[in-house]
């Protein structure tokens, strides 16, 4: 099919100065086991091309399902009509914008694939780890889920640029809620977070076929718990909620496109102004921040974004001083500055924007039993179940599953409720300790938020656990 798509674009390509199209195909796959019955299973499949022409100063784009000769050239008469309305009218000097020439292939690595196990092998596997979460009468809502994408894509350009690129990904779910009285705690397998590009073999990797009954068994002690204790004290973040931290309080402040405006009206701008790159001190020197979509089963990874980049791992934070944005091709045009490959859009119908793909904190030296000894009055938390940001993306407030209190360097009783509360411009500041390769794991989400019209994305995110100093932490919510 992509061949016959080829020959069509370039018969229905118009003359001008230069044109490309970019197909997408996503199929998902949804299964799910909740209070030990099997849900009704989720399938979709969705394609097409959006066109883009730059012709005369002017550029425009539309969008088909089409993937006929003639849709498509329905589609580039429309873009065609877009550039010749812009033309003169952009921010940007789209003849700057460097051509699309790369060629290339990419594709996840997968050792099982999906489609290899039968629906019925699925559903037992859920079946059996939805009965092993309710450990007890009180657990009152399990769940047991497995989510599948399949995404393709081919970029043509009128330069010679031919990109072909096929992603996959799993993202296994579970949770329990116990309830007693008018308590009720939720623990999940992770959050969101536990999620891979790859095939069957990432429930390995997560070891989702052991987590149920801890799972069950934690909904439970958090029943009993206190709430957590309030006030300034060191807070050892597990990986799991890092990644929050770091999507959040680094991640979409950096985003050139909110930096240079574009967002300001729907979800926001940044504290993070142009001069800052190569100046800022953004953290403490042990803050080590990488752009990396080449890091092959992380969430995010591809060969090239969307407007045809070649990917690269590249610092945006080294020794906590703020090195470069996380802007693509055009957002570098219009901003000069260095940024990374990360126009991305998450449909044919929507075009490339800035988003983060793999934004990752390099492990440090500490080994987990080291930062928890360093510890005379702290808390450990484990996974995101609430954040509120403002629209600067700088003052915030973060709510966890767990937490667990540290005193006198060792961990102690479990508490229900943690929260804490701080602002990115000085947070990373008070980075104490970063733990050691042991406590790095390599996670994501596959939900993030940002445009208009809306488009939600996967990102990744890979870090270790890590310690900061004097956090304003609070119980209850």
């Amino acid at each position: 099919m992509l061949d016959v798509l080829e020959r069509r674009f370039r018969a229905a390509a118009p003359k001008v100065d230069r044109c490309s199209l970019r197909f997408m195909q996503e199929r998902h796959e949804q299964v799910s086991v909740r209070q030990d019955v099997v849900q009704p299973v989720q399938k979709s499949t969705d394609a097409g091309v959006m066109v883009t022409v730059v012709d005369k100063g002017g550029m425009g784009y539309a969008a088909t399902s089409d993937l006929s000769e003639a849709g498509l050239r329905r589609a580039f008469a429309q873009a065609a009509e877009w550039a010749r309305r812009t033309a003169g009218k952009l921010v940007l000097d789209v003849e700057r914008l460097p051509a699309v020439t790369a060629q290339g292939e990419y594709a996840s690595p997968v050792a099982r694939a999906w489609e290899t196990s039968p629906l019925p092998e699925k559903v037992d596997l859920l079946r059996g780890e939805s009965a092993r979460l309710k450990v007890d009468p009180r657990i009152v809502d399990w769940e047991a889920s497995l989510w599948s994408v399949d995404v393709e894509t081919l970029l043509l350009s009128s330069e010679g640029g031919r990109i072909h690129q096929r992603l996959r990904a799993l993202m296994p779910g579970m949770h329990a809620t116990a309830a007693e009285g008018v308590e009720s705690q939720t623990r999940t397998f992770g959050g969101h977070a536990f999620c891979r590009q790859g095939g069957l073999e990432v429930l390995d990797q997560f070891e989702f076929r052991a987590a149920a009954p801890r799972i069950g068994r934690q909904a439970l002690e958090l029943l009993g718990a206190p709430d957590c204790p309030s006030g300034a004290m060191d807070l050892l973040l597990a990986p799991d909620q890092m990644i929050l931290q770091i999507h959040e309080s680094i991640g979409h402040p950096l985003e050139l496109d909110r930096i240079l405006g574009d967002e300001r009206n729907y979800a926001g701008t940044s504290f993070v102004t142009p001069d800052m790159f190569g100046t800022y001190q953004y953290g403490s020197k042990l803050l080590n921040v990488t752009f990396d979509p080449t890091r092959p089963e992380q969430l995010a990874s591809y060969g090239f974004d969307d407007e045809g980049t070649p990917a690269r791992r590249e610092f945006v934070i080294k020794d906590g001083l703020l090195l470069r944005p996380l802007g693509g091709r055009t957002s570098q045009a219009r901003a000069g500055l260095e940024g990374v490959a990360n126009a991305r859009s998450m449909s044919w119908n929507r075009p490339p924007i800035d988003r983060m793909a793999n934004l990752n904190v390099e492990p440090g030296a500490s080994s987990f039993d080291d930062m928890v000894k360093s510890v005379e009055r702290g808390v450990f938390m484990e996974t995101n179940c609430s954040w509120s940001i403002d629209d600067s993306r700088n003052k915030f407030q973060f709510g966890c599953e767990l937490g667990r209190l540290i005193e006198n360097g060792e961990l102690t009783k479990v508490v229900k409720k943690p929260n804490y509360r701080g602002i990115s411009a000085t947070f990373w500041r008070d980075l104490k300790m970063v733990g050691d390769e042991r406590t790095f794991l390599v996670m994501g989400t596959p939900n993030c938020g940002k445009g208009e019209p809306n488009q939600v994305i996967r990102v990744g995110h890979a870090t270790p656990a890590c310690l900061f100093a004097g956090v304003d932490v609070f119980g209850g919510a």
